[in-house]
């Protein structure tokens, strides 16, 4: 099964699983469709700094084609890259954007993690997705709803996983991802 992508090319529904690599180069070579842009973008903030960990997401919407996430920690930073193919009317076939946003750790005020299990027959519990945010101090900039009027609302980075989109081994490790997160949170910067 494939969907149809920008340029002519098809690609694939169902990506390749990155949770077994430990390693963010690998991870990424064998799940972005763009690795290459990714580690570069990267590898410019991390200038040899360690990565502690780090999450990956990708999709294809009917809109803007293919769109890839990368989020990585290293202790004190969040260094989140972003992928997107330009919607055909808004650039030449094959244009896509690629952003940057690095996210001091210090600015991490809650960690939420939220697991939905299902119990089999033999009760066997299974997580079968899972869904996690952090809270930041920043301000969202999205316009405020009519019902928000007046309420600032901060900002959130928000992750989430499911049996069908990444499977149990992407789902570990985005809960391992949210785990580093929460311990460095609140912590004295050496």
């Amino acid at each position: 099964m494939s969907r149809p992508g920008y340029g002519g090319g098809d690609l694939p529904a169902v990506f390749p699983d990155w949770s077994p690599y430990q390693d963010l180069e690998s991870a990424a070579r064998a799940y972005l469709r763009d690795p290459d842009v990714a580690l570069e973008a990267l590898g410019g903030v991390l200038r040899g700094a360690s990565v502690l960990g780090f999450t990956l997401e990708r999709f294809v919407n009917e809109v803007n084609g293919v769109w890839q996430e990368v989020v990585v920690c290293d202790g004190s930073r969040l260094i989140l890259w972003h992928g997107e193919d330009v919607p055909p009317e808004e650039g030449p076939p094959g244009s896509m954007t690629s952003s940057l946003r690095v996210v001091p750790v210090s600015t991490v005020t809650e960690v939420g993690c939220r697991r939905r299990l299902n119990r089999s027959d033999s009760g066997e519990i299974r997580v079968d997705s899972i869904d996690v945010y952090l809270l930041l101090t920043s301000l969202d900039e999205a316009p405020p709803s009519e019902e928000m009027a007046g309420t600032p609302r901060h900002d959130a980075l928000r992750f989430g996983k499911t049996l069908d989109d990444g499977g149990a081994g992407q789902i570990a490790r985005l809960e391992e991802f949210a785990r580093l997160v929460a311990s460095v949170v609140g912590r004295p910067m050496l």
